[in-house]
């Protein structure tokens, strides 16, 4: 095969296979060579979909309906009023044209517009708010008398079967009062609108992360009551870690949630925002109509007040494109969503780290053991409240799997004690015999009696040389073997007090019992816990 995919990607062929695209379709969307995908997709057993010929069918004609106006059709008043008792052959003289229902309410409308809010928000307030009793075509013409007419811009339209897709993206929120410094502060908006019936989840936040970005996901298939099979997202660093415009990688935890729910995720081409045009147009939709102008005094008010708009207004109104009521076209497309998972996902935060000389990788300030053979390569590291996980840099395979230990611990399996001692161990013990004799025999001590927890001590004896130099490291070894006290923080704390060594020995007994009772502490805990050598 001249052509080899990435996991991901190869994932992500077939489950677009799956679902019955075209060859031709999927290398528009992804950049895989129709030849390269066939074979993915026939060694993975899938039926290879071939592109049908002929005419589409012809649109349907658009239903007499006004979009956003409601289920009926817009009740259009005339502008004028023409009598019908008038004496024949008399010539009809046109009546003077009445006021329009909005002239009482001028100045709430063109307070609207200075703030930037269009005619339909300007009819919602005026609806919620004041008891207008007109309708949005008397809004809207009265708007259109006041700053002219706006001609449409044309627009593709992303045809996709009932829960197949949902397109995801960012905004800018409203303004909301920031508890902790008491100015207002400008949230982020996320929106998820659904492909066929273009139901969006619109969700507030302060911040954004990768961790944030995933659980705005779960929370919207939450509300919508399952989840789609593909999730159309740009290239956003939260969602994609490395934009390709053929290969991109999606950020890794984003897709574990994402298999926790059985979606795949498919990143939009570079500069092609136009594959996203519904979460694009939902966000604009939001931010000119629910947003413009407003302020809150908490996020939870601004949440409350959005998801009111989006109940009493953006489920009833009647879409532009489809014609029809958004919440119909959602519970036709309700049943057609995947079921969701019974528990939500257990997240967890995510690295990379270099093994160490002993052996073990750190996680906030804690060690772990890998397998022999990894000193000095980099892994893939895992962990939660509980678990430490490590991994394979290349396959994700999984490694080691760790329960979490406190800040200074290790978690050491038996097998992964090495045989015999390392290269770089022996490497590192010739270099602390060099500096000299005291300094190798206390290091060579810390090894024997401790082991490969011991190397970062044997770093740390070996780092003070270039404060206090090679005679005073010699010095502090020297006591430390007289006294019998085998620790790297009896040396720091010697060499600390050298200055004032009447002082430091008048504190060595405390010094000595501080660090006996540590030993027995250790030690205890050893034969406690036989099967966690520390």
């Amino acid at each position: 095969m001249s052509n080899v995919l990435s996991t991901d990607k190869k994932q992500q062929v077939i489950a677009l296979g799956k679902l019955g695209w075209s060859l031709r379709r999927i290398e528009e969307v992804t950049g895989v060579r129709r030849e390269t995908a066939s074979v993915y997709l026939k060694a993975a057993g899938v039926a290879v979909c071939l592109p049908g010929w002929g005419r589409r069918a012809p649109a349907k004609p658009a239903i007499q309906v006004t979009p956003d106006s409601g289920a009926k059709p817009a009740i259009v008043t005339p502008d004028f009023y023409v009598p019908f008792s008038q004496k024949p052959g008399a010539p009809s003289a046109p009546s003077p044209p009445s006021p329009s229902i909005c002239e009482a309410y001028r100045e709430l409308i063109e307070q609207g517009l200075a703030r930037g809010r269009n005619g339909k928000a300007i009819w919602q307030d005026l609806v919620s708010d004041h008891g207008f009793a007109g309708d949005y075509q008397a809004v809207k013409r009265f708007v259109r008398k006041l700053r002219g007419p706006q001609r449409p811009e044309a627009a593709g339209i992303i045809l996709t079967a009932p829960g197949e897709e949902a397109q995801v993206d960012y905004g800018s929120g409203p303004m909301v009062r920031d508890p902790k410094a008491g100015k207002y502060r400008r949230t982020r908006l996320f929106v998820l609108t659904l492909g066929y019936s273009r139901k969006s989840v619109r969700l507030l936040s302060w911040r954004s992360s990768s961790r944030i970005w995933a659980e705005l996901h779960e929370q919207a298939f939450r509300r919508l009551g399952g989840s789609p099979r593909v999730v159309v997202l740009d290239n956003l660093r939260e969602g994609v870690t490395v934009p390709d415009l053929y290969d991109p990688t999606v950020n890794p935890l984003f897709r574990d949630v994402l298999a926790h729910y059985g979606v795949v995720a498919l990143p939009c081409r570079i500069q092609d925002p136009d594959r996203k045009g519904k979460v694009e147009s939902g966000v604009g939709h939001t931010k000119r109509t629910a947003l413009k102008g407003m302020r809150f005094e908490s996020l939870q008010e601004a949440q409350g007040y959005l998801d009111r708009w989006e109940e009493r207004w953006a489920d009833t109104r009647i879409h532009g494109t489809t014609k029809r009521q958004v919440a119909a076209m959602f519970a036709e497309e309700k049943p057609h969503l995947r079921a969701l998972p019974l528990e939500p996902f257990r997240y967890y935060q995510y690295g990379e780290r270099v093994v160490h000389l002993d052996g073990c990788v750190e996680v906030e300030a804690a060690y772990y053991s890998l397998p022999p053979g990894w000193i000095g390569r980099p892994v893939k590291v895992q962990w939660d409240a509980l678990h430490v996980r490590i991994l394979h840099p290349n396959s994700n395979q999984l490694l080691r799997e760790h329960l979490r230990q406190k800040r200074g611990g290790y978690r050491i399996e038996e097998e992964d004690h090495p045989k015999k001692m390392p290269l770089s161990t022996a490497q590192l013990l010739r270099r602390a015999a060099h500096a000299g004799t005291q300094t190798g025999k206390f290091c060579q001590l810390l090894y024997d009696r401790q082991g490969e927890t011991s190397i970062r001590r044997i770093l740390g004896v070996l780092s003070l040389m270039k404060k206090y130099g090679v005679p005073a490291i010699e010095d502090a070894c020297a006591v430390a073997l007289d006294i019998g006290v085998h620790e790297y923080r009896f040396v720091r704390r010697y060499l600390e007090r050298r200055p004032h060594p009447q002082m430091f020995l008048r504190q060595i007994d405390p010094l000595i019992r501080e660090l006996t009772e540590y030993r027995d502490f250790i030690n205890l805990k050893i034969k406690e816990q036989p099967d966690e050598p520390h």
